[in-house]
C-alpha cells in the first residue's frame, strides 16, 4: 500500500470549558476536584419541574472566543435540545445550539512545516457538559458534578490533512482561548478536549470518504497519534477494496490504536427541537463591540511584537506566547534588562522545565532573572555558573551580585591565569592532544571540559577555546622541533 495514493481530510470539534464561577443554567460551582455529586442541584440533575436560567457570562465568553477567531457574532440566536439517552445525561437531552449558533464563519492561522495555513471555523456554539462515567471493578458510577458545566464547541472546516497539522491547530486554538480568558485550557482536567473527524480518499477524488469520529481526546500528542493511526487504517481498507464503516471510535493510549465505540449517529438521530424553557439570546451591537474592546493582544500578534521589540528568535516568541502568564513574565523581565535574548534563553531552556504549573508561575522573580541575565551578558559569570545560580534561585531568593562576590563565582577572564591552566591541561591529557593533532578536532571538547573542571566552571568558555587552539598549535610546533 502506497500512502501517496491517499489523502486525509480532517476536521476538529473542540470543546472548551468556559471560565465561569457557576454552571450554565444554575448556580452550582464549576470548581474542579470536588467530591463526586457535591456540586449539583435539581436543575443540573434534570429533576422534574426544575427550570434552567442562562448564565449571561457564559454567553459573553463564548462571544469573545468568536471575536478572537474572526467569527461573525450573531445578534440573535437560540438554544435547542439535542436528544439522546446516555447515563451521564440526566435529562436525556443536552441543551445546545443547532440552527442558530452564536458565532459563524471564522478562521485561525497556524504555522505548519509547509508554511502558514488558514483553517476555517464554521461555527461556535454554547452547550452544557454531561456528567462523568467512572468505570471501576466491573461497575459504572456516575459523577454529575460536571453536568451543566458551560462549554463552547468550536467546529473547524475540514481543512486539515495530517495529524501534525491537527495538533498544531489545537495548540494555536488553545493559546488564543487561554489568552482571552475564555477557558483555563487545562487539558488534564478536561477543560479542553476534542472530537476528531477523519476521512480518507484517493488522491484526485473530489468526493469525501466515509467519516470516522474519534471522541474525547485531551492531549496534543494523542490527537496526532490517533489521526495518523486512523489514516493508515482507512487507507488499508480502501487499498483492499473494502468499505470504511461509518462509526464512532476512541483512542486507546496503551495500544496506540483507535477502538470501536458504537455506530456513528446521524444528525436526524438527535431529533433537535427548539428549547422551550429558554428565550432567544439577544446581543446588541454595542455589547458585541464592548466585548471586542476587551480582547487582549492575541498570541500571533504578541509574538511578532516580541520579535520586533526584543530581537528574540521567532520560535522562542511563539513558545512564550503560547501561555499568557509566561509571556507576561518574560515582558516583565525584558523591560528591565539589556539582554532580553539571554533572558529568554534562561527562561525557556532552564527555568521553564522547573515550573510544572499551568498556567506558568515562576519561583524566581522577574527582577532576579533580569539581574542574572545582566551578570551573564556583562561577562561577570559564564553560562555554567548562571545555570547553577538559577537553580539556587528556584529554591530560595538571595542577592545575586553579593553571592557572586562572596563565593568567588565570577568568570575567570584573566588571560595569564587561563593560559597557565590550559598548559597544565595539555600536559595532563597527552592522548587528547595527540587526537587533536591527528585531525580529531572534537578532542578539543574534552580538553575544554577539563579546563572548566579545574576552574570549578568559572573559566570564560570563549577565551578558553581560543587559548586552546592557539596553544595546541604552538605545542605542535615545539614537538616537531
Amino acid at each position: 500500500m502506497k500512502m501517496n495514493d491517499f489523502e486525509a481530510v480532517i476536521g476538529l470539534e473542540v470543546h472548551a470549558e468556559l471560565k465561569t464561577a457557576s454552571k450554565i443554567f444554575c448556580s452550582c460551582s464549576t470548581a474542579f476536584g470536588a467530591s463526586p455529586n457535591t456540586q449539583c442541584c435539581p436543575i443540573c440533575m434534570g429533576l422534574p419541574g426544575a427550570l434552567p436560567c442562562l448564565n449571561r457570562r457564559a454567553v459573553e465568553l463564548a462571544a469573545m472566543a468568536g471575536l478572537a477567531l474572526d467569527c461573525t457574532v450573531s445578534p440573535l440566536c437560540r438554544t435547542d435540545r439535542k436528544q439522546y439517552f446516555y447515563p451521564d445525561l440526566p435529562k436525556a437531552y443536552q441543551i445546545s445550539q443547532a440552527e442558530l449558533p452564536l458565532c459563524r464563519n471564522g478562521f485561525l492561522t497556524i504555522k505548519t512545516l509547509a508554511g502558514e495555513r488558514r483553517i476555517g471555523i464554521s461555527r461556535i456554539h454554547i452547550e452544557e457538559d454531561a456528567g462523568k462515567l467512572i468505570h471501576s471493578e466491573g461497575s459504572t458510577l456516575i459523577d454529575y458534578n460536571r453536568s451543566g458545566i458551560p462549554l463552547i464547541e468550536i467546529v473547524s472546516e475540514p481543512d486539515l490533512h495530517t495529524g501534525r497539522e491537527a495538533a498544531d491547530y489545537l495548540r494555536a486554538l488553545r493559546a488564543v482561548l487561554v489568552s482571552c480568558g475564555v477557558t483555563d485550557g487545562k487539558m488534564q482536567e478536561g477543560s479542553l478536549r476534542c472530537d476528531v473527524n477523519v476521512s480518507v480518499r484517493r488522491v484526485g477524488e473530489k468526493k469525501l470518504g466515509v467519516r470516522t469520529e474519534i471522541k474525547n481526546i485531551n492531549s496534543f500528542v494523542f490527537v496526532e497519534k490517533a489521526i495518523e493511526y486512523e489514516i493508515q487504517r482507512h487507507a488499508a481498507l480502501l487499498a483492499d477494496g473494502k468499505e470504511v464503516p461509518f462509526e464512532t471510535r476512541r483512542y486507546d493510549e496503551a495500544s496506540g490504536k483507535t477502538v470501536l465505540m458504537r455506530v456513528k449517529e446521524r444528525a436526524e438521530d438527535y431529533r433537535f427541537m427548539k428549547e422551550p424553557d429558554l428565550p432567544p439570546i439577544y446581543l446588541r451591537e454595542e455589547e458585541i463591540e464592548a466585548l471586542r474592546a476587551m480582547l487582549p493582544e492575541l498570541p500571533d500578534a504578541r509574538a511578532e511584537r516580541l520579535v520586533r521589540e526584543y530581537a528574540i528568535a521567532e520560535d522562542d516568541a511563539r513558545i512564550l506566547c503560547s501561555d499568557r502568564a509566561l509571556a507576561d513574565y518574560f515582558e516583565a523581565v525584558a523591560d528591565n534588562c539589556r539582554y532580553p535574548r539571554l533572558a529568554a534563553n534562561l527562561l525557556l531552556t532552564d527555568l521553564l522545565r522547573r515550573c510544572q504549573t499551568d498556567p506558568f508561575h515562576s519561583p524566581v522573580s522577574a527582577q532576579r532573572l533580569s539581574s542574572l541575565a545582566a551578570l551573564l551578558g556583562e561577562g561577570t559569570v559564564n553560562s555554567t555558573t548562571a545555570k547553577k545560580l538559577l537553580q539556587r534561585l528556584c529554591e530560595g531568593d538571595f542577592d545575586l551580585s553579593a553571592t557572586v562576590e562572596c563565593e568567588s563565582l565570577g568568570q575567570i577572564r584573566d588571560e595569564a591565569i587561563l593560559k597557565k591552566t590550559v598548559l597544565e591541561t595539555l600536559e595532563e591529557l597527552p592522548r587528547a592532544v595527540s587526537d587533536y593533532k591527528n585531525g580529531k578536532t572534537a578532542a578539543i571538547k574534552s580538553l575544554q571540559g577539563r579546563v572548566m573542571a579545574r576552574t570549578q566552571g568559572r573559566a570564560d568558555p570563549v577565551m578558553t577555546e581560543r587559548l586552546l587552539k592557539t596553544l595546541l598549535a604552538e605545542y605542535e610546533v615545539e614537538q616537531h622541533v
